[in-house]
């Protein structure tokens, strides 16, 4: 494993505790600042708004630049935001550190997958892209708790000086281990045409009728899942029969859940990648029907989100790779994908809150998930059909493998 990759994780695991810590820290914070609970929650909406449009406006803007160079000024834009947030006096200085932070979301790891696949091997890339994931994923498990406990005991500016802390610790590492050249001509694309750097030519590889089912696949998985995701405390405390104490763990489970899809869906995809996702998006499909019709068992209940987890993350590595390379490397469009997840999730939660609203009950929401994502596999199959055999199969054999 290149020591790259290490370094490229290292700073996807210090931006996911940056997404996930603030919601341990919520009352805190609002009682620091004298505002409300919804105000506070701000704090966690104005961060995906934020993810969403910086991974489309910083990648557009940096098209012209290094690859690596770009990386640094992320990873530099997002230990300013966190100190912001450590030394925030004010809620509207905070917010201002929250917005600063998320601009970096999507483009790291748009462009750290462009970066992380050059590192290694053609038919490697998409656990070379998995590898970085994993920092996101671990930082899904820990981030809530990582917050409460450090925010408990220190106070919640000690948790945000932390990240501030993996931060610089992220920056030299990709300063030091990220070669100069890495993901600016990834491996499969030496001895073809170049991929593109310029902003029109970025924006040309959306012409692609494949980019666009591929974003679309991606917004409906992850709306499909974040929609059934951001009711199941719910589900849990008033189908399942846990109390409140029991939530934290079982999203842990979830969160351990998509640690493991994310490594063998990279694996996955390398063998095969459209039959990959095909296989994650349709298992998802049925871990959350069978979860809705299993809710009242507490035993079901963690076994399913476990597994909702598993193939939740699996297409992860797969949908990242397969946009790049239908946009012939574009790193814009690897950005969009990220914004794409965004938008997916946002959509979801709010369809999910519909149904519930309509009185449909707790478990409404994992129906409604699955049929999202049930969308999503129709999208897959038209875009795998549709696919060029160079889509579909993976790569040959490069002698880079024993780099890898």
């Amino acid at each position: 494993m290149p020591t790259g990759l290490i370094a490229l994780a290292v700073g996807g695991f210090g931006i996911g505790l940056t997404e996930f810590l603030i919601a341990g820290l919520l009352p805190q914070v609002a009682s620091s600042f004298g505002v409300s609970e919804a105000a506070a929650g701000w704090l966690i909406s104005g961060y995906a708004l934020s993810v969403a449009v910086g991974a489309i406006a910083l990648t557009a803007a940096t098209a012209r630049l290094p690859r690596k160079q770009v990386l640094v000024g992320l990873v530099v834009l997002f230990v300013l935001g966190n100190l912001l947030n450590a030394v925030a006096t004010t809620y509207p200085v905070m917010m201002l550190g929250r917005i600063v932070a998320a601009l970096c979301h999507g483009s790291f790891f748009g462009i750290g997958s462009l970066v992380a696949r050059g590192l290694v091997a053609p038919e490697r890339k998409s656990r070379a892209v998995a590898v970085m994931f994993a920092g996101l994923t671990v930082a899904n498990v820990l981030g809530v708790p990582f917050g409460a406990l450090v925010g408990e005991r220190w106070g919640w500016r000690a948790a945000f000086w932390a990240v501030t802390g993996i931060g610089l610790v992220a920056l030299a590492g990709i300063v030091a281990l990220v070669p100069g050249s890495a993901g600016e001509t990834p491996p499969d694309h030496r001895g073809g045409p170049p991929p593109p750097h310029t902003l029109r030519a970025q924006i040309g590889a959306f012409r692609s009728t494949q980019v666009w089912l591929t974003l679309a696949a991606t917004a409906l998985s992850y709306g499909g899942m974040f929609g059934a995701f951001s009711y199941l405390a719910y589900t849990f405390t008033e189908v399942s029969g846990f109390s409140s104490a029991d939530v934290a763990w079982l999203l842990m489970v979830y969160g351990v859940g998509l640690v493991v899809g994310n490594l063998i869906g990279g694996r996955a995809a390398d063998q095969d990648r459209d039959r990959a996702l095909l296989l994650a998006l349709t298992g998802l499909t049925v871990t959350l029907a069978v979860f809705g019709l299993l809710a009242h068992s507490a035993t079901a209940s963690v076994i399913l989100v476990f597994l909702m987890g598993v193939f939740g993350f699996a297409s992860v590595p797969g949908m990242i790779t397969r946009v790049t390379d239908v946009a012939q490397g574009a790193a814009l469009a690897a950005s969009a994908n990220v914004s794409a997840s965004n938008i997916g999730n946002a959509l979801g939660a709010w369809a999910g809150g519909l149904a519930i609203t309509a009185g449909l009950g707790y478990t409404a929401p994992l129906y409604v998930g699955a049929l999202i994502v049930l969308v999503s596999v129709a999208v897959m199959a038209v875009a795998a059909r549709g696919a060029g055999p160079a889509d579909r199969q993976p790569d040959p054999p490069s002698p880079l493998s024993a780099q890898a």
